[in-house]
């Protein structure tokens, strides 16, 4: 797509025929919006532009999120608290882009949208650092600013993703996703490692660590808005806040394999413990001490990267088969990090980072190529719904089994995750190998 376009043209259904007459599968979707001026060499610019700004973005919000576990103990939380306030966060930065995709296809602001998005990460996080000061409101307070930093992310991420899969699919779905996942996960394993060296050397205090966050947030906001003015000042970029007119196949409802396949995966989410919880129990089983929690969830989110990388590649080269991995990843979680011992905590951290690459690149590459183009931001957003709804469950569902049995979490996951598997054989079943 030319620099500056907002919007995602006209695509078929899979199955149906796109403008132009050419054939959609599942496999490859036409693409006549980002990057599509200028070939795959523009398609690249976006997909690293984009990257490239996730990348300073998330040092802001995964750095803090490695510390939320022991910043809401420090603050007076219970387990329970702590998972039902990072699943409620989760939740919140899900189920809402029930609203805020459909918004975004019906007025083509997807630039608006994602820098409205991640000027609230920018300003929430760092925030967070006034909490220890506030006394008995700090962990009340604490917990409305997780939720509107997730909020930001619900506002932003399916416009973002709507443009993101657009240049994606000019070179390779699996692969540009993964790219951009890649060096989203360089910012989630750096915002963790500065963190941790701010809290060590502030022998401790986890406040520091949430104020140097602003530093990176700035950075965001400043690429994003750069990346912005130029697109604003290209040739091409006419009519790119305009609202659109949906066309017919704009109207029409989402695919029945597209519903299956997001209730397969909200089952995944839903299985997947926060590392919220994952760093509360850590931290009171002596395993690490606080400040080392970060160093874990940056491991984690490298784990992520190499994940993302390699499922997307084998994405584009042998089709969606690959994703049976994820419900094995999830389901080996919660017997690692909560088995006891350190060598199995750092093993199950990584295998978490693993799914949770996967979960946020080959994923939504399977999304794009299930929905047609104009309808990708609504289908992200309900994709992401009911993917909300699972990991409000599964945190509280975790935070309550954690408490009364370790064992009992570990068989529920299991279980849960077999039925996911299952319900993705269904989808994947009628799927064409990539070519």
């Amino acid at each position: 797509m030319p620099p500056g376009v907002d919007r995602v043209d006209d695509v078929a259904e899979v199955g149906g025929e796109p403008a132009g007459g050419r054939t959609s599968t599942v496999d490859s979707l036409p693409s006549r919006g980002l990057g599509a001026a200028g070939g795959g060499g523009s398609a690249w610019r976006v997909v690293v532009g984009f990257g490239v700004v996730s990348l300073a973005a998330d040092m802001v919000y995964e750095g803090a999120r490695s510390i939320y576990g022991p910043l809401l103990a420090s603050l007076g939380a219970s387990a329970v608290v702590v998972g039902l306030v990072t699943g409620a966060g989760e939740a919140a930065a899900l189920v809402l882009r029930l609203v805020s995709g459909p918004l975004a296809d019906r007025t083509r602001r997807y630039w608006s949208l994602t820098i409205l998005g991640y000027g609230l990460t920018a300003v929430c996080v760092p925030l967070l650092a006034v909490t220890p000061l506030l006394g008995g409101a700090g962990l009340a307070v604490a917990a409305a600013l997780i939720l509107a930093e997730r909020l930001g992310k619900a506002i932003r991420s399916p416009a973002k993703s709507a443009l993101l899969a657009d240049a994606a699919s000019r070179v390779g779905l699996g692969r540009g996703l993964g790219v951009h996942k890649a060096l989203d996960q360089v910012g989630a394993f750096a915002g963790p490692l500065l963190v941790a060296a701010v809290v060590a050397m502030a022998a401790g205090s986890l406040w520091p660590g949430l104020a140097v966050l602003a530093l990176p947030g700035v950075l965001a906001m400043l690429l994003l808005l750069t990346i912005r003015a130029r697109a604003a000042a290209s040739p091409a970029a006419g009519g790119a806040t305009a609202a659109g007119t949906p066309s017919v196949a704009g109207r029409k409802p989402l695919p029945a394999r597209f519903h299956l396949f997001a209730a397969a995966m909200a089952l995944c989410t839903a299985g997947l413990v926060t590392f919220g919880l994952i760093g509360f129990h850590l931290v009171r089983a002596g395993v690490v001490a606080a400040a080392a929690v970060p160093l874990m969830y940056a491991a984690a989110m490298a784990a992520g990267a190499l994940a993302a990388l390699l499922t997307g590649l084998l994405y584009d080269r042998a089709g969606p088969w690959v994703l049976i991995a994820l419900p094995a990843l999830v389901a080996a979680v919660p017997a690692l990090v909560f088995g006891g011992g350190l060598p199995l905590a750092v093993t199950g951290a990584l295998v978490w980072g693993a799914a949770v690459g996967v979960q946020d690149s080959t994923v939504k590459a399977l999304v794009a190529d299930l929905v047609p183009g104009e309808r990708r931001a609504t289908a992200y957003g309900a994709f992401a719904a009911v993917q909300g709804a699972g990991a409000l469950i599964g945190g509280a569902a975790a935070g309550l089994l954690y408490e009364f049995s370790l064992a009992g979490l570990v068989v529920v996951v299991v279980v849960t995750q077999a039925v996911a598997l299952v319900t993705l054989v269904c989808v994947l079943a009628g799927t064409r190998p990539a070519r």
